[in-house]
């Protein structure tokens, strides 16, 4: 099951959308109270980008003007509310978020993927570095979520765990990956190392591009 092309393809869009269903509320708040949740841990948020949002979501019938709202001298404010149809693209969008799995171009798979030209034992290290990063991270994200446990019912925490056990996910894999290239067990490692010390293109890998050339 393939998901729909959308009009809008931005999460912000979503999260506003989302946000919207429970009132009516203008830009300012609209950060303000995402940034309070911690939604700026999963979407990114900025003033300007937020501003043109809902511009774009006005523009498609997703959302109207509620309101105008004058206080003292304060400048005007414009209170924006969800449509029916900003209610059904939400929804549906939403859904399709939850059960398709989209395939995504994290910016560390291309790093992984062109890290042939760099020598091993320099992979190794830079590796190395971000698995102490990353070890970093998870003890803090898991010191984090244990006090947020004592406060907020665990629905509100979901996006969190997800991202504390990524970041696990990816420190295991990296730690049996360093195993492998430092103990020579990693297939073609050798043939990555002579490539890189003798600037020649080993036969195997050789045979294998024409292969791929051939099918």
């Amino acid at each position: 099951m393939a998901t729909k092309r959308r009009k809008l393809g931005n999460p912000l869009a979503l999260a506003v959308m989302v946000l919207l269903m429970e009132k009516p509320m203008h830009p300012y708040e609209i950060a303000q109270t995402l940034r309070r949740r911690g939604k700026d841990t999963t979407t990114k948020i900025n003033y300007g980008s937020l501003y043109t949002v809902v511009q774009n979501l006005e523009k498609h019938g997703f959302v109207e003007v509620a309101d105008v709202q004058r206080q003292g001298n304060r400048p005007e404010r414009t209170l924006y509310g969800i449509t029916d149809d900003g209610r059904e693209e939400a929804l549906e969008w939403l859904s399709d978020l939850l059960a398709v799995p989209a395939r995504e171009y994290p910016i560390f798979e291309t790093a992984l993927s062109l890290m042939g030209v760099i020598h091993p034992d320099e992979v190794t290290r830079l590796l190395e570095e971000r698995l102490a990063s990353l070890e970093v991270q998870a003890a803090s994200a898991r010191g984090g979520l244990m006090k947020l446990y004592e406060t907020l019912p665990r629905i509100f925490l979901v996006e969190t765990e997800y991202q504390l056990h990524m970041v696990e996910a990816q420190a295991e894999w990296l730690r049996g990956f360093l195993r492998e290239v430092k103990g020579g067990t990693l297939d073609g490692v050798e043939q990555w190392r002579t490539f890189q010390e003798t600037g020649e293109i080993p036969p195997e890998f050789a045979e294998l591009e024409e292969t791929r050339l051939d099918r």
